[in-house]
């Protein structure tokens, strides 16, 4: 059997030759990319109402590259962290660093100072861009491990520098103002191969073990934009108004985390590329999100299934009729929950994709009404051949975008047929570069010739849907996010009380996977534990163990299970499977109990 190629093959050709702030922010005439409104406004701000035009963005990047360098003398190569919430000012940040040939690392605003730490130290960070919310976790990460001096933290919000009980702060806005009295101190990267950078080490536990920095690449990131931009037809001739997936003046909701590769790469650079507006949300909230489509006038949607779950009967009270098209990422949603949100929408057109950190997001998704026919569409430089089919089908990941390439692998090695499950392997223009310092692991995921492994058990059918069945990886993935059995098991082992410990995650309809820790006691807690008051004591002393230590999604709301030996194989590898199996039978006595004290 062949590998899967995409229903409409592009011979384009990626520009290697760019970075990312001059793909986005200099180059205004791309074939693939839209029109805007004359005037309008690229950035806004949802909750103060500031907004920013292309040209105060290209000044303000300016000015911050300017006072960078002058203060900290950063340039190719070194890192800088962004530990913040969305912020108006967080993607001028990131093209700040980029023209000066520096890193850009994203961390979870809700990261404990440990894990902060962790990849302060794995990425060898020179600069801590956070929030005034965030500070003094911060502080607190970069002065436990000596990484660098508080002078090297910038805070995003305040206007005016930051005065805490640690000392004043520079913050993004008084780097701006000083970087109007700089001359030009730098030289921007430019070249044939510049796109070949790394732009971003964004975090991702992978297919096994402990959150890796992956290497990003400009061309990476800029590539998967004109992979989607093809894909979704952006200026094809002869499409009139609904037909359209971007028109002029459209307006997209930014609530998507930055620091996540989906908002990162879609929510963020995409949608500036198709000429709409982003509303910047610093935080979800659903109500003020509600709230938020109706005053921008929001078209487009791209949100997490814990988010469309959500999505009750009270949105009935709001007039979202302008909302065009909703994509749902991150995670699998199942065909149920999909006509639910749809029928609450009945103009909208809306899909899933798939995609992971090491394919710089995007690998399938959805199409935007396609029309039942073939077309050819020529520009000055290339030619796309499509052929179009049927919206893709409820349940699935959409179809594969452009010069993107399928592969399913059977468990004996053999290469799958259609409708046929075994591991998604990918391979594209946009797959990552590697596991930044981890040989070992990008062996295991980047294979010869382009190949990404996914570890995730996927079919492709006829149609040309790709549906992911199963996660053969250990990862699991809670509100979207990636979830290590491995660093929980880690830290529960060094509680006290326990002697060994298996992690695996049981199906919630609100997050997607909750995890369950199974726990072998040590031998005097085991006693202590057969009074069923000081077991349940034991179990909220585990789980207050991990939240005190972890992000919030990493907490054990699957709630701590008691056995006498995790199962292991001969070699010490945890047979998750089995536990998957244990999981399912706690999952099963709850049930029936919740039944009887109903009843009672």
């Amino acid at each position: 059997m062949p590998d899967f190629h995409p229903h409409h093959t592009v011979p384009y050709p990626f520009p290697r030759d760019i970075t990312i702030p001059q793909f986005i922010l200099d180059s205004d005439t791309h074939p693939l990319r839209p029109s805007r409104l004359p005037g309008s406004k690229w950035l806004v701000d949802d909750v103060s109402g500031r907004a920013f035009g292309i040209e105060e963005i290209r000044e303000r990047v300016e000015r911050l590259a300017r006072a960078i360098k002058e203060r900290w003398g950063v340039g190719k190569g070194d890192v800088a962290c962004l530990y913040s919430a969305n912020d108006v000012d967080y993607p001028m940040v990131i093209w700040a660093l980029h023209r000066l040939g520096a890193i850009v690392s994203c961390a979870n605003p809700s990261y404990t100072h440990s894990e902060l730490e962790y990849q302060l130290e794995a990425t060898s960070s020179k600069l801590l861009f956070t929030s005034s919310a965030s500070l003094s976790t911060a502080l607190k990460a970069a002065s436990s491990a000596n990484l660098f001096p508080p002078s090297n933290i910038i805070v995003f919000s305040p206007v005016s520098p930051a005065r805490t009980p640690a000392g004043e702060f520079a913050t993004v806005q008084s780097l701006v103002d000083r970087g109007w009295d700089l001359v030009q101190n730098y030289t921007e990267l430019r070249g044939p191969d510049v796109g070949d950078n790394i732009a971003f080490l964004s975090f991702s536990s992978g297919t096994t073990g402990l959150p890796k920095a992956i290497a990003i690449a400009h061309r990476n990131l800029i590539a998967n934009v004109l992979q989607v931009a093809m894909h979704e037809r952006l200026t094809e001739r002869g499409l009139r108004g609904d037909d359209r997936f971007a028109l002029p003046g459209d307006a997209c909701m930014g609530v998507l985390p930055m620091y996540h590769i989906y908002g990162l790469v879609m929510n963020l650079h995409f949608v500036l590329f198709c000429g709409m507006t982003l509303v910047v949300c610093p935080k979800f909230n659903f109500k003020n999100m509600l709230e938020s489509i109706v005053r921008h006038h929001i078209t487009h949607l791209y949100i997490v299934p814990p988010q469309v779950v959500m999505l009750n009967p009270i949105t009935k009270q709001y007039d979202l009729s302008h909302v065009r098209f909703a994509m749902v990422g991150a995670a699998p949603l199942s065909k149920e929950v999909t006509e639910k949100f749809k029928g609450m929408f009945p103009r909208m057109r809306m899909g899933q994709g798939y995609g992971m950190t090491e394919t710089c997001t995007i690998v399938s998704k959805v199409r935007c009404r396609p029309p039942p026919y073939t077309e050819s569409v020529q520009s000055r430089s290339f030619q796309l051949q499509f052929l179009f089919q049927q919206e893709s089908v409820n349940g699935s990941a959409g179809v594969l975008i452009p010069d993107t390439i399928a592969r399913i692998v059977k468990e004996d090695g053999s290469i799958a047929n259609y409708n046929e499950p075994g591991e998604l392997w990918v391979r594209g223009p946009q797959m990552a570069l590697c596991y930044a310092n981890n040989k070992k692991a990008t062996e295991e995921t980047f294979l010869p010739e382009g190949w990404v492994r996914t570890g995730d058990e996927a079919l492709m059918t006829k149609e040309g849907n790709l549906f992911v069945v199963d996660r053969l990886k250990e990862i699991l993935k809670v509100n979207g996010f990636q979830v290590a059995p491995a660093e929980l098991e880690g830290h529960l082992i060094v509680h006290p009380y326990v002697q060994d410990a298996g992690v695996v995650g049981i199906a919630d309809e609100y997050k997607g996977e909750m995890p369950l820790g199974f726990v072998v006691l040590e031998h005097s807690v085991s006693k202590r534990a057969q009074d069923p008051k000081e077991a349940e004591t034991i179990r909220q002393e585990l789980r207050k163990w991990v939240a005190d230590n972890k992000v919030r999604y990493k907490h054990l709301d699957g709630g701590v299970e008691f056995v006498q030996a995790v199962p292991k194989n001969p070699s010490g590898k945890i047979l998750r499977r089995l536990l998957r199996d244990q999981a399912e039978e706690v999952v099963r006595k709850r049930g029936e109990a919740g039944k009887t004290r109903a009843k009672l």
